[in-house]
């Protein structure tokens, strides 16, 4: 099986990278080789290396930043998206498209499933869920797979964040009234290659086709998050702070996020037999990847 992967230098692309090997061969490009903007780009990569699947994980991420630039953001997330589905289904590949929760509003005080309706509060959001909608109308063999605060050994994240500011600082303030799950990007990676396994098994099925949750086990929030960061550095040697939890409300940015971003994962392991581990667990495999405290 061969996966054509975009957005190369991005958490999740590089995350499916590492999963190569006999079984699965992953060709991972970014611009200019495959520029979401350039219709003409993703069909020669594709005519190129000529893949069984493609993986869509490119996305302008800059959630704040894209108040201000939500041309560029709806260019990325939505026409590129389609673009990338449509270059597929011309070939009749089927196309894996990640996406986000924040295509929610968050007001939910349970978990999302996949049939609540949306309600992004921004336009990071807004780009992503006009993202879904195109790649649903451009190839009808498609897996729309939402997942959240991803995190990893690559590129800038949350938990790189903590590592570096923890060595200069005791105390940290991080805000407590937002929820979700931390997931780990190779995790994202493993489910991402379920996936593509179960539509290489049964390419005619329909059950695989559609949109699903695909997030780690259990639920925390940004603080929680951050002292389950530092106490697994701890105990390694690695940089430790102290947490002081704070409101939404007294750490205002440009865009809203939501209040609740857990994600009901019950159709994603019921439809391809495949859990993504508790994120503490993928905390700990993180630190470890970083060689946090010098232990690998």
């Amino acid at each position: 099986m061969r996966l054509l992967v975009t957005g190369r230098e991005g958490q999740v692309a590089q995350a499916i990278l590492g999963l190569a090997d006999e079984s699965v061969e992953i060709v991972a490009l970014g611009r200019p080789a495959l520029d979401l903007l350039d219709r003409a780009s993703i069909d020669r990569a594709i005519a190129v290396h000529r893949p069984d699947i493609v993986v869509n994980a490119a996305a302008y991420t800059a959630v704040d930043k894209a108040e201000t630039e939500s041309e560029r953001a709806f260019a990325v997330n939505a026409q590129g998206a389609g673009h990338v589905a449509a270059a597929a289904a011309d070939r009749g590949l089927p196309v894996i498209h990640v996406s986000t929760d924040y295509v929610f509003s968050g007001d939910k005080p349970a978990p999302y499933v996949e049939g609540d309706a949306t309600g992004p509060q921004g336009v990071y959001g807004q780009s992503k869920l006009a993202g879904e909608t195109a790649v649903q109308a451009a190839n009808p063999a498609h897996v729309i797979l939402r997942t959240a605060w991803v995190y990893g050994p690559f590129g800038a994240n949350f938990l790189k964040t903590m590592l570096r500011l923890a060595a200069d600082r005791d105390r940290l303030t991080i805000v407590a009234d937002q929820q979700g799950t931390p997931t780990y990007a190779p995790d994202i990676a493993h489910a991402v290659l379920a996936v593509a396994r179960r539509i290489e098994a049964q390419p005619e099925a329909d059950d695989w086709r559609g949109v699903f949750h695909m997030v780690a086990g259990g639920e925390t929030t940004w603080a929680g998050f951050a002292e389950e960061i530092f106490r697994q550095s701890a105990a390694l040697g690695g940089p430790v702070a102290d947490v002081a939890p704070i409101p939404t409300s007294a750490y205002p940015t440009p865009a809203r996020r939501p209040a609740n971003s857990r994600l009901d994962t019950a159709r994603f392991r019921q439809t391809f037999s495949h859990a993504l581990p508790d994120w503490q667990d993928g905390v700990r495999r993180c630190l470890g990847a970083l060689e946090v405290g010098g232990r690998s």
